[in-house]
């Protein structure tokens, strides 16, 4: 039976599946005279002041953003800003010395490069995101299973020869899980668009410039009905966990943990399940 999936049973199917990545920012109130930039709230104190500078996958958006405007609304003298990009770009900026206070990365990997340099301690897992097939809505392409497949299909039963895909660029962890995939289905000469980060693979497929493409379940989710999707038995290999870390020299280091802890928190949680993460 053909699989469409959409929203919450992506996450269900994929939780069970697994079992078995431009600048924006949210503006605040200018920080009070004589306010000490980042200074805890104590009585009768404005709270986090200043400006909080993310580096953060370009996955995190959505539920990044969400996050900073709740921060901002406890904090009123908080701007906080974020950079959402690949997250090898990301890391690279960061070797480069571009200023940050938090950096949040698609993989482990990526964030094993600000480690090693010294640029961040201690980084923490907070989700888990798999990958789907994701197709425009109309499926020009007829892309399905075979009517006889039981179960979760392989990647091979859904990409013919003639079908154009879309994966991220190797480098970012959305193409190093796309590249895993691949090779576990046998279908390493199949991408015909190498994409920057996974919201620009979404948005190939969303606009129908490809018959379809890798992307994070989160992206799926937050595409809604722009997309269709299936799920398939070689995501399990390569399903990407998130860590999230304070900057060593982070210019404002009280509201970079406060925003760590945030995302670490039973509200962030639920915020990043609610946008379609896994726990990890």
């Amino acid at each position: 039976m053909t699989r469409r999936l959409a929203g919450p049973v992506l996450a269900v199917l994929l939780f069970c599946l697994a079992g078995c990545t431009a600048a924006s920012g949210t503006d605040g109130a200018d920080a009070a005279p004589g306010a000490a930039e980042g200074a805890p709230a104590e009585a009768g104190d404005p709270g986090l002041t200043g400006t909080l500078t993310v580096f953060a996958a370009a996955s995190l958006t959505d539920v990044f953003t969400d996050l900073g405007q709740r921060l901002e609304e406890e904090n009123p003298q908080l701007t906080v800003r974020f950079s959402f990009a690949g997250s090898s770009a990301l890391a690279t900026q960061l070797l480069q010395g571009a200023p940050a206070d938090v950096f949040a990365s698609a993989d482990e990997a990526q964030m094993a490069r600000a480690e090693d340099a010294g640029l961040v301690t201690d980084p923490e897992v907070f989700a888990e995101n798999p990958l789907m097939l994701a197709v425009p809505p109309e499926d020009p392409a007829g892309v399905a299973p075979p009517e006889e497949s039981g179960g979760i299909p392989g990647l091979a039963e859904l990409i013919r020869e003639d079908l154009t895909l879309a994966v991220c660029a190797p480098e970012v962890p959305c193409g190093a899980a796309a590249a895993e995939v691949l090779e576990s289905a046998g279908l390493t000469d199949v991408p015909d668009t190498y994409e920057d980060d996974v919201r620009a693979v979404l948005t190939k497929v969303q606009l129908g410039e490809v018959d379809a493409g890798l992307v994070y379940l989160s992206d799926v989710h937050a595409a809604t009905d722009t997309v269709l999707a299936y799920a398939f038995t070689e995501a399990a290999r390569a399903v990407n966990r998130y860590p999230v870390a304070v900057v060593e020299d982070a210019a404002n280091p009280a509201a970079a943990r406060a925003f760590a802890d945030l995302v670490l928190s039973d509200e962030g949680r639920t915020a990043l399940a609610d946008a379609g993460f896994l726990e990890p």
